[in-house]
C-alpha cells in the first residue's frame, strides 16, 4: 500500500518461512500462527546491546553484527503500517492492523511472551536521521500497542536499525525498506 509515496511494512517474525500479507489480507489467525511458533532454543536478545551497536555502526550496517545476526535468523510475516511523511504519526487507516496485532498479543497463547519492535528506514536522508526516525517509529508502535490497545509495556521493547538492515539491499531507497518488525523474544521472566 502506498500513501504519499511512503509505505511502511510491519514484519512479524518467528522461526518460520517468510510470509507476505497485505493489510487487507491480514487476520488474527495469521498473526497468532506466526507469533505462536516459538522454539525453545530461540536466541536470547539483549535490547540495550542492539541499541548500542546500532548507534555505533551508523552507515556501516548491522545485519552481520553478532547480536543483530540473531534477529536476522528469525523469519517474518510482512504487513503494511503507514506513517505520515518523515513522521512518527501512524496513518489512521493503519490502526486496524495495529489493532489486529494487539488482539493477538492479548490472546492467552501469546499473553506470556515479550516482543521486540524493530524500526527500519530507507536510505533517503542521512544515516543518522534515518536511525533516529526508525527508533521513533518503533517507539510509536510500542506506544500505540501499550496505550491505545492496553498491551502491557513490560512485554514490549523498541530498537531502531535505520537504513542499516534493508530488506531490499539492491535498492536502499526503496519504500520496502521502511518497515517495523515485531519479533517474539520468548517467555516473560
Amino acid at each position: 500500500m502506498i500513501f504519499h509515496g511512503h509505505r511502511i511494512s510491519l514484519a512479524l517474525g518467528l522461526l518460520m518461512a517468510p510470509c507476505i500479507a497485505s493489510a487487507q489480507q491480514l487476520d488474527n489467525t495469521q498473526i497468532m500462527t506466526t507469533l505462536g511458533q516459538v522454539k525453545a532454543a530461540a536466541p536470547a536478545v539483549d535490547v540495550a546491546l542492539l541499541v548500542e551497536e546500532a548507534n555505533a555502526n551508523v552507515g556501516k550496517g548491522v545485519a552481520t553484527l553478532p547480536n543483530w545476526n540473531k534477529l536476522s535468523e528469525l523469519s517474518q510475516l510482512i504487513v503494511e503500517i503507514d506513517f505520515e511523511n518523515n513522521s512518527t504519526a501512524i496513518e489512521p487507516k493503519s490502526y486496524r492492523t495495529v489493532g489486529l496485532i494487539a488482539d493477538a498479543l492479548h490472546h492467552p497463547d501469546l499473553f506470556r511472551y515479550k516482543f521486540l519492535i524493530v524500526g527500519h528506514s530507507s536510505a533517503t536522508g542521512t544515516a543518522k536521521h534515518n536511525l533516529e526516525l526508525s527508533q521513533k517509529r518503533a517507539d510509536a508502535i510500542n506506544e500505540a500497542l501499550s496505550s491505545t490497545f492496553a498491551v502491557s509495556p513490560d512485554r514490549l521493547f523498541s530498537v531502531g536499525a535505520g537504513e542499516e538492515w534493508p530488506i531490499d539491499p539492491g535498492h536502499p531507497e526503496s519504500a520496502d525498506n521502511r518497515r517495523v518488525q515485531l519479533i517474539n523474544l520468548g517467555l516473560l521472566k
